[in-house]
């Protein structure tokens, strides 16, 4: 059962807070919110404005705050999120995406696509902000790590296979891995942890793979595009993470972000969060 969400919390006003084909879709239908709701490209949809219009009726408009509790299941442990007003006008104004969001929508992709199926033994999430490598040793050994360099706030998405030593990465922006050196650190931490657990010590060096996928032509959905990465593998049920991205997404365009705000936006009201 999922706890309750959307706590109030009174905090003082102006406090912030930290940081085409869908062949096998496991779970409940990914597009149910699109379907009700047709969207244009670059406008706001009416469940975007339904819950534009609760968060400005809310206290949250007036510097309060919700905390938000995510089953265990989500993270591998039990996970609180604070979300404030700057987070929904993230999605409400399409503004670089916060760890605030980032988080809520991947509670979202486990809620309705992973909960109760196969899918839950092949993939999880690691929280970007409690990045824990004794716990990635634990099974399953396939996992999504959301990672924001820190540099302008990018973020990337590091996808780890750790019984083949195989580590993946989607980068929205050109360049390689050497751009990243926190986060290199951060995952081959994981990987010793994991090789020295299973006593893998003899075995092949870590390999890395920049997916070809599609790439971002702003300085502001790097957010959006870790998202949709992580969708489509999900909602195409994929195996394993794939060296070349799908046919289906060369490109994203303002559409296919703004049909994940609307599967965002009718989450939380249907949660309650705010």
């Amino acid at each position: 059962m999922l706890k309750k969400a959307g706590k109030d919390i009174p905090t003082k006003s102006g406090t912030k807070t930290n940081p085409k084909s869908q062949k096998e879709v496991p779970g409940q239908m990914l597009d149910k919110a699109s379907k009700k709701i047709p969207t244009t490209s670059g406008t706001k949809s009416q469940i975007m404005m339904r819950l534009e219009k609760m968060v400005e009726e809310s206290d949250i408009m007036h510097g309060a705050i919700r905390s938000v509790d995510m089953d265990e299941g989500v993270f591998g442990i039990a996970h609180s999120e604070f979300i404030a007003k700057e987070d929904m006008q993230q999605l409400f104004e399409h503004e670089e995406l916060g760890i605030a969001v980032i988080h809520t929508y991947i509670w979202y992709m486990y809620d309705t696509l992973m909960r109760g199926t196969e899918l839950c033994n092949r993939f999880n999430f690691i929280a970007a902000s409690r990045i824990n490598t004794t716990f990635i040793t634990k099974n399953p050994t396939s996992y999504f790590l959301p990672f924001n360099s820190g540099n302008g706030g990018h973020w990337v998405l590091v996808a780890m296979d750790l019984s083949r030593l195989m580590v993946y990465y989607l980068d929205s922006l050109p360049g390689d891995w050497s751009k990243y050196p926190s986060m290199k650190k951060t995952v081959d931490a994981a990987i010793l942890k994991f090789r020295s657990k299973k006593n893998y010590r003899n075995r092949k060096d870590i390999t890395r793979v920049r997916v070809q996928c599609p790439q971002q032509n702003n300085s502001i959905d790097c957010g959006f595009f870790v998202l949709r990465f992580m969708r489509d593998i999900i909602a195409l049920n994929r195996i394993d993470i794939p060296k070349m991205y799908f046919d289906e997404y060369k490109s994203y365009s303002r559409a296919h972000l703004d049909e994940m705000k609307d599967e965002l936006c009718q989450f939380i009201i249907d949660h309650r969060i705010i």
